[in-house]
């Protein structure tokens, strides 16, 4: 469910990268030379239910700031996308969170009328119970409280909807969380910001600025690349832009991402 798009300076965003990296990865960027992340969600559908993971920015925008690793944001599409799937906001049960960054929280915390009305806010217990360290990063005090009445907390392994699992992936937050979706003998794990660029497939020792533990965030990469190298395995990366669905493949170079074609 596309909501919007992020401009993220290369170097800036993840700082232990170099020039020379980039001249050599010009497929990464942009014509303005920045690599561009989507933003959004991702819709799971069991028969009539329906959960959302993750719930985009939200109707605004914000500009680019000096000095800040992320340019311009802009959001406001998940609910036309819903509506292209014959899904109305309300009709959602549950919004489960990867993590309490705002760019995953937008369209459940604004009071927007009719806007999953119904939905339960799913957070893992180890993020919400350190919720106040993503204030560094955006998420106000008031974005929390009008979250908090609805939040239920969840941990590792649960069950959440049908053949739809928990996975804590801690590094980018405190609690970040993956979500691994079971169907048809294939499984596919949506790894939120665990990666931000394909490009960390291949380099997952490279950490976002905005990770709250580097080196966790790091080893925590290097297993996920692992977990998608498994064999019947799709991931699902949200600021992944056009190659949101891929799979990790494993050749002589190393482990690269690649679109899933069918």
């Amino acid at each position: 469910m596309p909501d919007g798009s992020v401009q993220l300076t290369p170097r800036g965003w993840l700082p232990d990268t170099t020039d020379e990296v980039w001249a050599a990865h010009p497929e990464y960027l942009d014509e303005s030379g920045n690599l561009v992340g989507s933003i959004g969600g991702l819709l799971v559908e069991r028969g009539d239910r329906a959960l959302l993971i993750d719930a985009g920015f939200g109707p605004r925008s914000l500009p680019a700031q000096p000095g800040n690793p992320h340019g311009a944001i802009h959001g406001g599409t998940m609910l036309d996308n819903l509506a292209t799937l014959s899904r109305k906001p309300e009709e959602i049960e549950a919004v489960a969170f990867t993590h309490l960054h705002i760019d995953h929280l937008g369209w459940a915390w604004q009071p927007t009328p009719g806007v999953f009305t119904g939905a339960e806010y799913l957070v893992a217990e180890r993020e919400w119970s350190q919720r106040h360290l993503v204030e560094a990063h955006g998420t106000t005090g008031e974005i929390l409280d009008a979250l908090h009445p609805r939040v239920r907390t969840v941990a590792d392994g649960e069950e959440i909807f049908p053949d739809v699992h928990v996975m804590v992936t801690p590094g980018h937050t405190a609690g970040h969380t993956a979500y691994v979706i079971t169907a048809n003998g294939q499984r596919l794990i949506a790894f939120g910001d665990v990666l931000h660029s394909p490009i960390q497939v291949d380099h997952p020792e490279w950490s976002a600025a905005s990770d709250h533990d580097h080196g966790l965030s790091a080893d925590v990469r290097r297993r996920m690349v692992a977990e998608l190298a498994e064999p019947r395995t799709i991931g699902f990366g949200v600021h992944f832009a056009d190659v949101v669905f891929g799979e990790v493949h494993l050749d002589g170079d190393g482990p690269a991402w690649r679109p899933v074609t069918d």
